[in-house]
């Protein structure tokens, strides 16, 4: 490990700087590589990226920038990545501060800001103490994702592909499925559902087996066909559907035929009942039939001690006298038979015979 400080103007770093955003930014005569593999998506909330521009007008400090310098004259940005390409955004006249363009500021200005310094660490390690940094340095104001630091260690082919799919503003899973993923694709949340479905959530065994594979075809095959059965079996979309787990149900009913039709009108139904709590859970209750995923609305407290009033604390299976706090309440008629969640539907059962009678 050799580590060495030096200032370099901005001048230098934003000496022929591009930004093809999809995949690669440089800059620094095109030797700085400001977005490796490793790196997250440029994630800057404009509030953030300002802060960086007015910091190095009033020529305040910031913070000190790691670069990775490679075996063939070449750098990377290890850190301040964020920072960086705000910069050179700004320079580049793709953003105003105070409604001002860089091209637009007095030369005096425009030089203060191509001459400031930035303090600039340049690493030479193995790729090992490279990622091992990465993980831990501070990395402008947002913490990593859970997706952004295995990125940020399966930086192979597969990887690079994979992204291309799913963790671009304009990738394919965002275009066309947008309305079925919850999260950002950016911060590689897209990344993470496609890998958790075929993975049965071993994410980690995924992308270690996966890495070196050229391309990620067949997570973008096993996505679509997730996605695109999802949209046969219940093509009238809803908001709630963003919310629904789809890869169990594909898994488990995909050779499975339902109609669509009969599914919509419960659907509708179950909507519109009040007991239905969790209305996401309907379209997994719909094919597996486990109330579970409804969360049927429970009875009130006023509305278990009327029963327990009116049946005198006798349990109506086992006949015994039991204690309020000994009881559950339990509907008459079944919720899945037409049972509401009503005062007149309402038994007291000990927990025992309620426990008895929920596992059949």
């Amino acid at each position: 490990m050799k580590i060495e400080l030096k200032e370099i103007a901005i001048r230098e770093v934003v000496n022929w700087y591009i930004n093809d955003n999809e995949e690669w930014v440089v800059g620094y005569s095109g030797k700085l590589n400001i977005r490796p593999k490793y790196q997250r998506e440029f994630v800057y909330k404009d509030k953030q990226r300002d802060s960086v521009i007015e910091t190095v007008r009033k020529n305040f400090p910031l913070n000190v920038m790691y670069r990775v310098k490679n075996t063939d004259g070449t750098f990377e940005v290890l850190d301040w990545q964020q920072r960086t390409i705000s910069i050179c955004e700004y320079i580049d006249w793709k953003f105003s501060l105070d409604y001002q363009y860089f091209h637009n500021l007095e030369e005096s200005e425009k030089n203060q800001i191509l001459d400031y310094k930035l303090m600039i660490y340049f690493c030479e390690w193995t790729d090992k103490e490279k990622l091992d940094w990465f993980k831990i340095i501070n990395i402008a104001w947002e913490k990593l994702t859970d997706q952004e630091l295995r990125n940020a260690i399966y930086t192979w082919p597969w990887l690079t592909d994979a992204k291309r799919y799913f963790s671009k503003t304009s990738c394919p899973a965002y275009s066309i499925w947008s309305d079925y993923l919850i999260g950002s694709s950016i911060r590689q949340e897209y990344l993470e559902t496609a890998i958790s479905w075929i993975s049965n959530w071993n994410i980690e065994q995924y992308m270690a087996q996966n890495q070196h594979k050229p391309n990620a075809s067949e997570l973008w095959q096993y996505f679509q066909n997730v996605i695109n059965w999802i949209k046969v079996i219940f093509p009238n979309y809803r908001r709630e559907m963003k919310w629904v787990a789809y890869w169990p149900l594909y898994n488990q009913f995909k050779n499975t035929f339902f109609d669509s039709k009969k599914l919509e009108e419960e659907i509708t139904n179950l909507m519109q009942d009040e007991d239905v709590t969790k209305k996401p859970g309907i379209y997994e209750y719909v094919l597996t039939r486990n109330e579970k995923y409804l969360n049927i609305r429970a009875f009130t407290d006023k509305q278990k001690r009327e029963a327990y009033e009116r049946q005198k604390g006798i349990c109506t299976k086992c006949m015994e006298h039991f204690e309020l706090d000994e009881m559950e309440a339990d509907h008459i008629k079944p919720w899945h038979e037409g049972g509401k969640t009503t005062a007149e539907n309402c038994q007291m059962l000990c927990k025992q015979c309620n426990r008895v009678k929920s596992g059949k």
